[in-house]
């Protein structure tokens, strides 16, 4: 594997490996691929082999060190992923071979950005890329896959995993904005108004908000947040993953990182958008409403982030995958990647080219997205 003494290790578990280890290979500033995060959405019943998630994750050792890790998971569907690859499946089962199960290197239901080959140094996350390809042929599998890896993670994969690209929309704070008024100031005239009748129409319908960390917010709180994401995946006519008794691991475990924002009236809240915090990130991941009225989805999900954002000092707001809409509000598309690493050299050559033409096409659909800033000039 390499010229030093490396051993890899597959656990089922999370817990099978211990938390300052597990975080010791990372600098903490995303939260998603902490321990606590982890080992929580397979302790409090977020994942399960029917829904497609069995854990399988790669720990490499240096005696009783461990030196690198990373999250992985059996699949045997592309739910819950958000890099899509129906087509992939679909071509296999055209030529009666079997996609799934495949194994993935992501953070379950998450399309974040961040690490995914936690390791100490570069040798040790190349020998773990090494160690995933081994796993895989060892079980059969069709290919091996790494989703919304950072950028300074794209050098340790060789010419065998294949890149992709697509895009998602971003607001960062590149001009230190002092305040939400300031970050209008630097919009055209039409967006500036559309924006500011959107906050006027939510605030004349009486509605307030409360921004609360996890040590900040009490059950109930925890409970209407819950109920309104029920209700967004019944809504769409999906299976809901998280579970109440997770996002109150969340509160407990990671207090300042888990943040609400609900929305009230009457003393009720009525909505309320999840959202976990980094170092310099708030990540927005879920949104419900018991009611609905015009402007309340923007106030809730984009422009109370924005504000927490310019509050606290955070320089990005990732507020989850797709919908072009955002731009309009401030969030410019941002390329995002993901890594493929495919068995079958017949498979791998097509689907080598495939993925060139689909960078290519998204290439050109972000630089025309990007025409359509709100920005001035």
């Amino acid at each position: 594997m390499t010229g030093r003494a490396l051993h890899a290790h597959v656990h089922d578990s999370l817990a099978q490996v211990s938390a300052p280890a597990w975080d010791g290979l990372h600098d903490g500033a995303n939260p998603f691929v902490a321990h606590a995060f982890l080992e929580g959405l397979e302790r409090h019943g977020c994942l399960r082999p029917q829904w497609g998630w069995t854990p399988r994750h790669l720990t490499l050792w240096e005696g009783d060190a461990l030196v690198a890790a990373a999250p992985g998971y059996l699949k045997t569907n592309s739910h819950g992923e958000f890099v899509f690859d129906h087509a992939w499946a679909h071509a296999y089962a055209r030529h009666g071979l079997d996609y799934f199960p495949k194994w993935l290197g992501a953070v379950p239901y998450s399309p974040v950005t961040g690490p995914r080959l936690l390791a100490r140094d570069d040798v040790a996350r190349r020998a773990l890329l090494d160690a995933i390809i081994d796993d895989a042929t060892a079980l059969g599998l069709s290919s091996a896959h790494v989703n919304f890896h950072a950028a300074h993670e794209d050098a340790a994969f060789g010419d065998d995993w294949l890149p992709r690209t697509d895009v998602q929309y971003h607001w960062q704070n590149a001009a230190g904005w002092p305040d939400f008024d300031a970050f209008l100031a630097d919009m055209d005239h039409r967006h500036r108004k559309n924006i500011r009748q959107e906050r006027a129409k939510v605030r004349r319908a009486g509605v307030g908000f409360r921004v609360l960390h996890g040590d900040e917010a009490d059950a109930r709180d925890l409970a209407a947040m819950h109920r309104f994401y029920l209700a967004t995946f019944a809504d769409y006519g999906n299976a809901p993953a998280l579970t109440l008794e997770f996002l109150r691991h969340l509160a407990a475990a990671m207090p300042r990182a888990l943040v609400l924002v609900l929305a009230d009236l009457d003393g009720e809240a009525i909505a309320g958008a999840l959202c976990l915090r980094g170092a310099d990130t708030l990540y927005g991941r879920y949104w419900g409403a018991s009611r609905q009225m015009p402007g309340l989805h923007f106030e809730t999900c984009y422009y109370q982030g924005i504000e927490y954002c310019l509050r606290e000092g955070l320089r990005r707001f990732e507020p989850g995958a797709q919908g072009e809409h955002k731009i309009a509000r401030g969030f410019l598309p941002e390329f995002v990647r993901s890594r493929h690493w495919i068995a079958d050299a017949g498979f791998r050559g097509a689907l080598r080219d495939w993925c060139a033409e689909e960078a290519d096409a998204t290439r050109q659909q972000a630089a025309w997205l990007a025409r359509r800033s709100p920005f001035r000039a």
